[in-house]
């Protein structure tokens, strides 16, 4: 097996941490907040208030399930809009008072369904891009599994966006890729090593500011690089000037 193909395969190991694992763990007095004040609170996107290291933050995630059961009340991590809707509405409340902002994704992408389409996916993911590139706090996102198209992006335009070891970030599924490119999505190990959606390639270019070591989906080690790693880089760009954050970010995508 080739090391893409391993790194595939890991990131989509059902034993993996949730982005509810990792609020818990890392931060203290984590509530999470329900709802998108417009249709439904969707299950696969998780989200509240906590703090980390005495200061208030925002976290929100992209939630996997651990079992079947729980992967059908999550939508098997897919979002619907009211997720993303909820995302947005908790990281407006964050940017009110000051809250810096801390996301969590693992998702193969947003729910392609007719009612999420009725209910304007497109729109709400768009929505979020454009919110997101000029929120007025600190954003930092970390990719703890899969980082699938548009449903991850939808969360990840921040200022720091960060990787777990063995865990992938792409424009679509390389299932996907292989069916558009040669009609055969069987070949999606082949897709995924052309498509450089590893860790260190995206390093590499500078798509990502960090990568988290893993040993073993479960660590002590690992929770505690994350913890240390946000405290200190939520500090450091607490101290920039809004309009020198804000330009930072901005720059930051329209380099891609």
């Amino acid at each position: 097996m080739s090391d893409v193909a391993r790194i595939l395969k890991e990131a989509r190991n059902q034993g993996r941490l949730t982005a509810l694992d990792y609020a818990e763990l890392i931060f203290d007095d984590f509530m999470e907040l329900h709802g998108d004040r417009h249709f439904a609170d969707d299950g696969a996107v998780v989200g509240g208030l906590a703090r980390l290291d005495g200061r208030p933050v925002t976290v929100i995630g992209i939630q996997k399930g651990k079992n079947l059961q729980d992967n059908l009340k999550r939508n098997f991590g897919q979002p619907n809009p009211e997720g993303y809707r909820k995302a947005l509405r908790l990281m407006k409340q964050a940017e009110k008072f000051g809250r810096p902002v801390i996301t969590f994704i693992n998702t193969a992408g947003a729910y392609p369904g007719i009612g999420a389409e009725e209910r304007g996916q497109g729109e709400a993911i768009a929505k979020n891009l454009l919110e997101m590139s000029d929120l007025r706090v600190p954003i930092i996102a970390i990719i703890i599994g899969e980082g699938g198209s548009g449903g991850a992006l939808a969360l990840a335009v921040a200022d720091q966006v960060w990787m777990l070891e063995h865990t992938i970030y792409a424009v679509l599924s390389p299932e996907g890729f292989a069916s558009i490119l040669w009609k055969d999505g069987s070949r999606a190990t082949e897709a995924a090593e052309l498509m450089k959606i590893t860790a260190g390639e995206l390093l590499n270019m500078g798509v990502i500011d960090q990568i988290i070591p893993e040993h073993g989906y479960f660590s002590s080690e690992i929770i505690e690089r994350i913890k240390t790693s946000l405290i200190a880089e939520i500090e450091k760009l607490s101290q920039l000037p809004l309009e020198d954050l804000l330009e930072k970010r901005y720059r930051r995508f329209r380099k891609y």
